[in-house]
């Protein structure tokens, strides 16, 4: 498959602070991609990166084969691109309906509607009416995923879906990726779970300090391996 998103030798600072140095890594279009790390690996800053949120200080990003290295951020989200940040940032004061048609704004066509988004998560249909603000992490998340899709992106990125939230809820969230991905939305997650990045990602990529330091087919690499590349050992 052909990559959908290349990132290219990406340099990301914070002031004087190298947050992000020399990574690079591909999401071939329909599959998913796990970014995983410690807390201050940098994870967070990529996605900001690749969304636009944040201009690199060196590299590039390529979507769809064009350079989008200087493009801003809602330009981004026409093209295609939508993240679901980590915290979620609902509207607390709107209802879950309207939280998902600020997502629509776009206007970008595809198979995502209220419709396609209630029967991906029937919980919230069910709670379609009611304020954001008034719901559990779980429901909040299923909305913000919801939310994100609205705008019909070709490359979904979440951060730190399971942050907070108990593991059945997580595993609830988790099981509506193989249908995301069928629709035709490729799909890059940042988690601190290893366990659970294995589990649902076709490729997992880690950070360590700002760097890569372990890329790899998820079927072809060993807890072994990852937990050195997540905590820079040496794997005995």
């Amino acid at each position: 498959m052909s990559a959908l998103l290349e990132v290219e030798d990406l340099e990301v600072r914070h002031g004087d602070l190298v947050a992000v140095r020399g990574v690079s890594l591909a999401v071939a279009e329909g599959e998913v991609l796990a970014v995983i790390g410690a807390n201050g690996a940098g994870k967070s800053t990529l996605l900001s990166a690749v969304t636009g949120l944040l201009r690199p200080s060196a590299g590039h990003v390529r979507f769809d084969g064009g350079d989008v290295t200087r493009v801003r951020a809602h330009r981004r989200v026409r093209a295609g691109i939508a993240m679901v940040p980590e915290g979620r940032r609902l509207f607390g004061s709107l209802t879950v309906e309207e939280n998902l048609l600020v997502g629509a704004s776009s206007r970008r066509p595809g198979p995502w509607d209220l419709a396609a988004v209630y029967e991906l998560f029937p919980l919230v249909a069910e709670r379609r009416a009611r304020r954001a603000g008034q719901m559990s992490g779980g429901e909040q998340q299923a909305t913000a995923i919801g939310r994100a899709l609205m705008s019909n992106p070709r490359l979904l990125l979440l951060d730190e879906v399971s942050l907070g939230l108990a593991p059945v809820v997580v595993g609830q969230l988790y099981a509506a990726l193989p249908t995301i991905t069928a629709r035709g939305t490729t799909v890059l997650v940042v988690e601190q779970d290893v366990r659970q990045a294995l589990a649902v990602a076709d490729s997992v990529h880690c950070l360590l300090e700002g760097r890569t330091s372990l890329t790899a087919r998820s079927g072809e690499v060993s807890m072994a391996q990852v937990s050195a590349a997540y905590f820079g050992v040496v794997p005995a």
